[in-house]
């Protein structure tokens, strides 16, 4: 058994099961973001995907050092998924993630409201 499934069985997770980090979503006028809490990562140790609505950010925070015994545990180690649909159409260009401080920041402009035209009785034949 590896490590990963011994971080999750500590958590009572099935061996290969993801943990979801804390994950905020607002808007502004012009951009959607998303803020995840995710500490103690390097460059390498997630990714992130966008898919028409769907952003997906997935990865695995190590353990750094071997524990002869644990007396207390709260932090998450393992394989973490953090899926958010969101509900705004998106540009395709513009977007940016940045990692400071233990937080990843996501931010996805969405895509402006276009006027259509519209002809009215002899104009749409002409």
């Amino acid at each position: 058994m590896n490590r990963d499934s011994l971080s999750n069985m500590r958590w009572g997770l099935p061996p290969e099961a993801y943990w979801q980090p804390p994950t905020d979503v607002y808007e502004t006028d012009d951009s959607a973001v998303v803020i995840i809490e995710i500490a103690g990562l390097e460059a390498g140790d997630y990714h992130v995907s966008l898919t028409g609505r769907i952003l997906e950010v997935v990865g695995e925070r190590r353990e750094s050092a071997a524990k002869l015994a644990y007396q207390q545990m709260e932090i998450r180690y393992g394989k973490f998924r953090a899926q958010v649909s969101l509900p705004w159409a998106l540009e395709s260009t513009g977007q940016t993630a940045v990692y400071q401080d233990g937080f990843l920041t996501i931010t996805l402009r969405k895509a402006r409201t276009r006027r259509v035209p519209i002809r009215v009785g002899d104009d749409a034949t002409t």
